[in-house]
């Protein structure tokens, strides 16, 4: 599948007579007064007029209010039910929509939001972030409503897939059966929380759990559960009933990080992979040395717990460090921030770069984390070996720049720790103010000359438009 459409109503509010029967006692409204008062007029009734855009919110209120009295011969504080219940049950079912919405998205399909009722996103005070969809399609602006196929079809355009490859989920019999004539799959909404469940069984993949910047682990990976469970059980000395959940972050070429929820606690865990031996041992070992060490330097990165090189456990050496929730920048061009913001943004780059620059190896304990002088040099090296061993044919260009590069390398003038691969989607920033609260992706870190951190993180304003490698897309 490639995409899922939610209709608004049916997730958020999946038994709108209950709750209306609910308030009725509650009020000592006669029962049935509110859905008779919206239902009445067919075509006419103050719900579809307002659902085709031919009332205004505060017509359609006085319309429906209107119905109520000569139905039950009472003033009925409609506008007190709307506001105040549908809108704390809705409430209650927007983290769950939004949470499945954002899982969806997180591996590669869309998701787009079908409004059919008189619930107008646009102008209610509900929190509901539109950003979760890439599609949102509402009926009094589009002037057609369900059952109508012209409505699917909509959405569908809008998505830019084909019937067959999305699904509807909505909780009206009708409004499926025309769904399904065009071939889209359908999950009947009785209940959000068992249509989810069976929405999973479609897609494959868990609808719960999300953590920004993850997705879902892949039957492919190899990590036992129930000996991780185990192993955080001893290590944090406490049981849950509840399930670990785990998934994993999208990049990761030497070693695999995951996403770990266990009770209250959100870890990450970065694993080494199978059959990756490297030179100067693990890599998990040195990320683990390093963390540690920067960190009692002062220096934002991410808090490590434990290393456990005990192979029996997961299979490999891995380590645990505590999750920094925040904004990771994908595009080093920063679009959405107004020129001010970017310019904050990029000092608080450029400042903590020069803090790992100054950290003291020997207060550190890291004069031994690598070489020390001919960094510059050894990196060419390493480069010139990547290359022959993926060419397939010979680059004219190429071959005159493996000459030239070794004549004219610079003279190393210090010796600091570098990151490495320090660029913008490495770090990560706060979400109300510019400053960097973790620095990630420590792999290749080790000593040599910092001008090789400073030029690795501009080379990204110097590269052509549609060289993506480095501009933070390749997650």
């Amino acid at each position: 599948y490639r995409a899922v459409i939610f209709e608004a109503s049916s997730m958020l509010l999946p038994a709108p007579h209950r709750t209306a029967a609910e308030w009725e006692a509650q009020n000592c409204i006669p029962v049935g007064t509110i859905q008779q008062a919206l239902l009445s007029g067919g075509e006419n009734s103050p719900s579809l007029k307002y659902t085709r855009g031919e009332l205004t919110p505060v017509e359609f209120l006085q319309e429906l209010g209107q119905q109520c009295f000569e139905i039950a011969n009472v003033c009925v504080p409609v506008d007190s039910f709307l506001s105040d219940l549908i809108r704390k049950e809705m409430l209650k079912q927007l983290p769950v929509m939004a949470e499945a919405a954002q899982c969806i998205r997180a591996e590669g399909l869309k998701t787009a939001l079908l409004n059919n009722s008189c619930l107008r996103t646009g102008e209610s005070s509900l929190p509901l972030d539109q950003q979760h969809f890439d599609a949102v399609v509402q009926s009094y602006r589009e002037g057609m409503l369900q059952p109508d196929p012209r409505i699917y079809k909509l959405c569908l355009e809008r998505l830019g897939v084909e019937p067959r490859g999305s699904i509807l989920l909505d909780n009206s019999s009708q409004n499926l059966k025309a769904a399904a004539q065009l071939g889209i799959q359908t999950v009947k909404v009785d209940d959000p929380e068992t249509a989810l469940k069976e929405l999973e069984s479609h897609l494959g993949f868990p609808l719960r759990g999300f953590v920004p910047y993850t997705r879902a682990v892949g039957p492919s990976v190899g990590i036992p559960r129930e000996q991780l469970q185990k192993y955080l059980e001893n290590l944090l000395g406490h049981h849950t009933a509840a399930p670990l959940e785990l998934r994993q972050f999208g990049h990761g070429r030497s070693s695999r990080t995951y996403s770990l929820r266990f009770g209250d606690h959100l870890l990450v865990l970065k694993k080494e992979l199978s059959g990756s031996p490297s030179p100067s041992g693990p890599a998990v070992k040195r990320e683990y040395r390093v963390l540690k060490a920067l960190a009692e330097a002062g220096v934002p990165v991410p808090t490590a717990l434990v290393l456990c090189e005990d192979t029996s456990t997961l299979g490999t050496p891995f380590y645990l460090m505590e999750h920094c929730a925040g904004l990771i920048y994908s595009d080093v061009s920063l679009p959405a921030l107004p020129p001010a913001q970017r310019r904050a943004v990029y000092a608080a780059m450029s400042q903590v770069l020069s803090k790992i620059h100054s950290v003291d190896l020997r207060a550190a304990k890291l004069e031994d984390f690598g070489e020390h002088g001919n960094y510059i040099q050894q990196q060419v090296e390493s480069w010139r070996q990547q290359y022959r061993a993926v060419e397939t044919h010979v680059i004219p260009a190429m071959e005159r720049l493996i000459e030239w590069l070794p004549l004219h390398l610079p003279q190393s003038q210090k010796t600091t720790v570098v990151h490495g691969d320090f660029r913008m989607d490495n770090l990560v920033f706060h979400p109300d103010r510019p400053e960097v609260l973790a620095v990630l992706g420590w792999k290749l870190s080790t000593l040599g000359d910092p001008i090789c951190d400073v030029a690795s993180s501009c080379m990204a304003f110097f590269l052509p438009p549609h060289f993506n490698a480095l501009r933070g897309t390749e997650r």
